[in-house]
């Protein structure tokens, strides 16, 4: 008897189907876990330890932290689902929180999400879940993926307020195919009535805010707390090349920044550049922000033919940016973007990600790190 695709586009019955569920302690990972066990599937949650919290703030919204953990197990237990815990501190540290400090001191602006995504969670975790024999890692990000012949192409959400595909591009080839995400379809209000009748203790848990390892967006404490000798005073100048104040450390500076100079000038100043190379703030008028021009470097791509860049492409440059119509030029594992529209205020350091649109929406076909 030949057997049909479940709902995770696997060749099995869901009885049969064994998922990881990365559970962080929140609604939406929680929500998901409670779907697979609801659908049949054989679920085993699981939670990252990440970093160590003894002393952090208990009303900083972040996750990760050892109260969702907490929640993560409560939520395991109501389910009656398997549930492990994987200490992940030192890599964690390794991987993204040095990475984070090294991409400021060097002027740039990260972000410490992607690598997240990257290597603890889509790299080690991905890993755990094979030594598992699983047959699916299962988020609970707002992505849409879509599975045709074992092979899954990712989507913006529907809801595009919560897309996270933006936080996803590096996501390699074989990754994606054994990833899923359930919740691409839906809006959050949906996500929490599933948990209200799930009755999960998470249901109205407010949404994670800050970056994990940040408290209450306070980066440059971080980067105190781990490399103190790093600010360093130094000049602000203009484009001229006039001095016309002086700094207390690049790290406190992203470009497109205004407030915070504290350099008074007869038009108002942003920054436009921070040359790490000689510790100085570059500032002028918002036209100058204005790119139409981005280098890349270090490209992940996700398209099964070349000849999709030959449609009619789009890029995000940042995480809350729209997305913008450009062409794309690729060097090896490097390319050259030509925005077609103005934008303001682009950063080295974020990601710069391709979408093309086709009848089930925006598809990310890859992108690349921001160089210049």
């Amino acid at each position: 008897m030949n057997t049909k695709l479940n709902s995770l586009g696997i060749k099995k019955e869901a009885k049969d189907t064994t998922v990881v569920v990365a559970m962080s302690g929140g609604v939406d990972s929680s929500t998901v876990a409670g779907m697979m066990k609801k659908e049949g599937y054989r679920v085993v949650g699981i939670t990252l330890k990440l970093y160590d919290d003894a002393k952090k703030n208990s009303q900083s919204r972040q996750c990760c932290a050892g109260q969702d953990i907490l929640d993560a197990k409560r939520v395991a237990d109501k389910l009656e689902i398997e549930h492990k815990i994987l200490y992940y501190q030192n890599k964690f540290k390794t991987a993204v929180i040095d990475n984070f400090i090294d991409s400021y001191l060097d002027g740039e602006t990260p972000i410490p999400c992607v690598q997240c995504n990257q290597t603890v969670k889509f790299k080690d975790l991905f890993q755990e879940a094979k030594n598992l024999n699983a047959d699916a890692l299962i988020t609970g990000h707002y992505v849409k993926s879509i599975t045709k012949n074992n092979i899954t192409d990712m989507y913006r959400a529907n809801d595009t307020n919560r897309d996270q595909s933006y936080f996803l591009f590096n996501t390699t080839r074989e990754q994606l195919n054994f990833l899923r995400f359930p919740l691409g379809g839906l809006k959050k209000s949906d996500t929490r009535e599933i948990a209200h009748k799930l009755n999960l203790n998470v249901a109205d848990k407010p949404d994670s805010q800050d970056i994990c390892f940040v408290p209450k967006g306070d980066y440059t404490s971080v980067i105190e707390k781990f490399r103190p000798n790093s600010f360093n005073k130094g000049n602000i100048k203009k484009i001229d090349g006039t001095v016309v104040g002086v700094h207390e450390g690049i790290i406190n500076f992203t470009i497109g920044q205004r407030k915070g100079i504290k350099v008074a000038d007869k038009e108002p100043l942003y920054v436009l550049e921070i040359n790490s190379q000689n510790n100085e703030i570059i500032v002028g008028p918002k036209k100058n922000l204005i790119k139409r021009k981005i280098k890349l470097r270090d490209l992940n791509l996700l398209y099964d033919n070349k000849k999709e860049l030959d449609n009619e492409l789009f890029v995000k440059v940042r995480s809350t940016g729209k997305l913008i119509k450009a062409k794309v030029e690729l060097h090896n594992n490097s390319a050259n973007i030509d925005l077609l529209e103005d934008e303001y205020g682009i950063a080295p350091g974020q990601a710069c990600v391709f979408y093309s649109k086709n009848n089930y929406g925006y598809k990310v076909l890859g992108g690349g790190w921001i160089k210049k």
